[in-house]
């Protein structure tokens, strides 16, 4: 469980604890948190419980190390032991209004921050707990939890705790300078903390300064070498560098796992430890890895079920879809249903298109993620769902896609804008031929919707011809002639520029020579009809016979004037 993504890890002054022998104390067991050592705090934590079990905060410490490690229910139960202490405890209450939030209970969240509030009287920590419940995926409130802060602050602004907590919720927030501010106070009041130091690197992170964010993490090392979060944070950077920069990708990915290697080395190999390695392997894309690391976790029991996430995940991405299916399988039967994210449906249907038995299952899968994912880093499923509609000629229903992919989306090639024109001038005429009774009224905005997407392909190609999206053009404005006897000449210019296109060519394809023959066909019929000039209606189909004499109009216009529909062709 982590706070909102990239925010935290770093927000305490962290200590690491080298010596194998902990003393029983709640001091120890908060540094051996700071230093995330989760278990050696949970178990130094059950401890104290047990020998002092009047102690309310003993109880809070033991839930926030639950929170961390995605244990909700067991947080909550450690939290109500607490104030079963202390009816009093502040802390605790903001341990339960962190539970209700996670839980997405705005009511509960509230209602529990008010209680620890009302109980806190001088000690900021509460307060450092209700902003950082307040941060919690999955719906952090950087707002709330800022107002919070700067309350407590006026009061009292000698914790560099708050301010390391409001740094994090102004960088949630993207407000850099703020948050820099706040981070450089904290550093203020304890120079001795490298927490500050590493935050501030996480920001510099975040503006894809990559140089001055690792001489903070290394600032923080020549504080405390054993600094462990520093390694997280400078790994996480590391894969950022990556993906932004592909020329130092695979140095830098390598250098990640090297970081992450030593972050794990200075806290402990336990199996939430090696969870919180299979958050950093999947992140940093390397899913061989993954898949071994998920699939060994699966063995033991009562193992975090995010486990089967990241097998299905990985596996997928291995191409073994058998296990991904019966990772994801079991995911979505035992994980409680607010954990399930947006990618899990994303990857099941995906599962589900491999399968290739059920497209209409895995289209509700797909569109079952997309509509989850309220922040569109999965715009581009729409093209998955479009390529499969596509594929099954289910036109207007893939035009709606593909016109969402653009959208929504930065990822829509022009092949893309032509699929969705396609889509919706096929979908329009298979109104306008439709068998069935009654039938049906075409739909005149699908030939809108079509030309819009033609349009916006021309106007990235400038003056650079592309024939086949002017032919369709020419074709979709051709279908809003109502009567061929009275015609308008809408497809005229189109057509016109069809013409000039191809015949600019050195050489024609049998293709190029039966659009020739479609373009200069109308122009014939224009000429005949909207002109009335005969003489230049002959010459039109005689260039259309000359390029596809097995044209239908060249046939019908000859054998209506009498003369034989064969010509030499070019």
């Amino acid at each position: 469980m982590k706070l909102t993504k990239e925010i935290v890890g770093t927000t305490l002054g962290l200590v690491f604890i080298g010596s194998s022998v902990f003393a029983q104390s709640l001091d120890d067991a908060k540094k051996a948190i700071d230093a995330e050592q989760y278990q050696k705090a949970k178990s130094m934590l059950k401890n104290l419980t047990t020998t002092q079990p009047t102690k309310d905060e003993n109880f809070f410490y033991l839930g926030w190390v639950y929170l961390q490690q995605d244990y909700p229910d067991s947080a909550k139960a450690a939290f109500n032991k607490g104030i079963a202490a202390n009816a009093k405890s502040a802390i605790n209450y903001a341990g339960l209004g962190a539970v209700a939030h996670y839980n997405k209970d705005a009511a509960g969240a509230q209602s529990n921050f008010n209680q620890a509030a009302t109980l806190a009287g001088k000690s900021p920590e509460p307060y450092v707990y209700i902003a950082k419940g307040y941060l919690l995926d999955p719906n952090p409130n950087a707002d709330a939890a800022i107002t919070v802060l700067n309350k407590e602050i006026g009061v009292n602004a000698k914790d560099p705790n708050l301010f390391i907590a409001l740094g994090d919720a102004y960088r949630a927030q993207m407000k850099s300078s703020e948050a820099y501010k706040a981070y450089s106070t904290a550093l203020d009041l304890n120079p001795k903390s490298p927490s500050p130091k590493v935050s501030t690197g996480v920001l510099w992170r975040f503006a894809n300064n990559w140089e001055d964010s690792e001489k903070e993490f290394q600032a923080a090392i020549a504080i405390d070498p054993n600094f462990g979060p520093a390694y997280r944070e400078w790994a996480e950077t590391d894969i950022r560098w990556a993906n932004k920069d592909p020329k130092m990708a695979s140095a830098k990915i390598q250098e990640a796992v090297d970081h992450y290697k030593k972050f794990l080395s200075l806290t402990d190999m336990s199996v939430e430890s090696q969870v919180r390695y299979a958050d950093f392997l999947y992140s940093a894309g390397r899913f061989k890895e993954l898949q071994d690391v998920a699939n060994s976790l699966t063995k033991y029991p009562g193992v975090n079920l995010k486990v089967y996430r990241y097998l299905g995940y990985s596996a997928y991405e291995n191409g073994d879809y058998a296990t991904s299916n019966t990772a994801l399988n079991t995911w979505f039967s035992k994980a409680d249903p607010k954990r399930v994210i947006p990618y899990d449906y994303y990857y099941q249907g995906r599962n589900t298109l491999k399968a290739g038995k059920d497209t209409a299952a895995a289209i509700q899968e797909l569109q079952k993620a997309v509509q989850a994912d309220t922040t569109g880093a999965l715009s581009g499923v729409y093209g998955d769902i479009a390529g499969v509609y596509y594929a099954q000629r289910k036109y207007e229903q893939a035009g709606d896609a593909y016109q969402q992919y653009a959208t929504k989306s930065n990822k829509a090639t022009l092949n893309d804008y032509f699929k969705e024109g396609f889509s919706y001038y096929f979908a329009y005429g298979a109104q306008l031929s439709s068998k069935a009774t009654p039938k049906p009224t075409p739909d005149t905005t699908l030939l809108v919707k079509a030309d819009s997407a033609f349009a916006h392909i021309q106007s990235k190609l400038g003056t650079t011809p592309n024939s086949t999206v002017t032919q369709y053009r020419a074709r979709l404005y051709d279908l809003k002639e109502k009567d061929r006897n009275n015609i308008v000449g809408y497809a005229k210019p189109f057509y016109e520029k069809f013409v000039t296109e191809v015949s600019g060519k050195s050489s024609l394809t049998d293709a190029d020579k039966k659009g020739l023959a479609e373009a200069y066909a109308y122009l014939g019929n224009y000429a005949e009809y909207k002109d009335k000039d005969t003489a230049k209606a002959t010459e039109y189909f005689t260039k259309a016979r000359d390029n596809d004499p097995t044209n239908a109009q060249v046939q019908y216009y000859f054998t209506k004037k009498g003369k034989p529909a064969a010509g030499k062709g070019k």
